[in-house]
């Protein structure tokens, strides 16, 4: 059958073509003297994931490596990278398949720490396919033909899907992906716009207390212990000054093993940053914070990403783009 997926350009993906164009602009140099801590800022998504570094920010663990941390959220990765690359954040936050998209197009980017990771748990992760409450739909195979809600076309959300579908005997190339924001999911599933749809942490929480049901982990499905997300610099700014890239990643490692050890703080410090009520940080289920990036994982996601056509004609170096 053929492919029914939007094939469109998303804007993160676009903003990267355009940033390769034109060859890019340089980081600069983050503010602040030789006598002070230095001014660093942050490209991050309000989302559950980067919870641990706020938490370090709390904790001092930047302060105490001489960094002066601002954390500023971005809608996405169409936002982070050219953020980056100009110099406006000195580090950002993305998933893992959008940094292999900008390293397909040779936008200078590199990992320098891990984001999040799958629970690794089919049933308890922090994503999933969900179907409203009374939806026929009830395995992964059955997503064929379907409508499926992602928040972004041709990115980790559709590869993982996919994955799912294809291990439960489904037709992956059969299924018609919808970009809706996370936000917005829970009311196109229950209004029936979609047949399905990917959900993370909160939103996951949120259609299930409005009956729906998780038919696929993909995560999960996709990778044992899947990494998710990282951190990241542009290549001039690891060159130009290492001891700030370390003095980061020593502090982003130190805020992971932190929050991975105290979940009880994890769910206050989101009150911080996101809307999301004290009922649902309760429920919800966290993901997981190794400092280790689970490479063979990557590997995995790169190879179905390219199966998919995520990447074009190109192929992901994840030499080039992991620490």
């Amino acid at each position: 059958m053929r492919r029914r997926s939007i094939f469109k350009l998303s804007a993160a993906a676009a903003a990267l073509a355009t940033l390769n164009a034109c060859g890019g602009a340089s980081s600069e140099e983050p503010g602040g003297d030789a006598d002070g801590p230095k001014q660093v800022t942050v490209g991050v998504i309000p989302i559950v994931d980067v919870a641990p570094i706020y938490l370090g920010k709390e904790k001092g663990f930047f302060s105490a490596r001489g960094i002066d941390l601002s954390l500023v959220a971005a809608q996405g990765g169409s936002a982070i990278v050219p953020g980056v690359l100009s110099g406006e954040f000195q580090f950002g936050f993305s998933n893992i398949t959008s940094l292999m998209i900008a390293q397909t197009k040779n936008v200078p980017v590199k990992v320098v720490a891990n984001g999040a990771a799958s629970t690794g748990q089919a049933g308890k992760d922090f994503g999933g396919v969900a179907v409203r409450k009374g939806s026929p739909i009830t395995s992964a195979s059955a997503l064929s033909g379907r409508r499926v809600a992602v928040n972004t076309l041709k990115n980790i959300g559709d590869t993982t899907v996919r994955e799912s579908v294809r291990k439960a005997g489904g037709d992956p190339d059969d299924i018609e992906f919808v970009e809706i924001a996370f936000p917005d999911m829970p009311a196109a599933l229950e209004s029936g716009q979609v047949d399905a749809a990917w959900v993370v942490e909160p939103q996951l929480s949120t259609v299930k207390a409005a009956g729906a049901t998780v038919i696929a982990s993909t995560f999960t499905d996709t990778a044992p212990n899947l990494t998710i997300a990282a951190y990241f610099a542009g290549t001039k700014l690891i060159a130009d000054d290492p001891a700030l890239v370390k003095g980061f990643t020593e502090a982003v490692n130190e805020s992971l093993a932190y929050a991975d050890g105290h979940p009880d703080e994890v769910r206050a410090v989101l009150s911080s940053y996101t809307k999301i009520s004290e009922e649902v940080r309760s429920a919800l289920i966290l993901p997981k914070w190794p400092v280790e990036i689970n490479r063979a994982s990557l590997e995995t996601l790169a190879g179905l990403g390219e199966t998919d056509g995520i990447f074009g004609d190109a192929t992901p170096d994840l030499g080039k783009l992991l620490p």
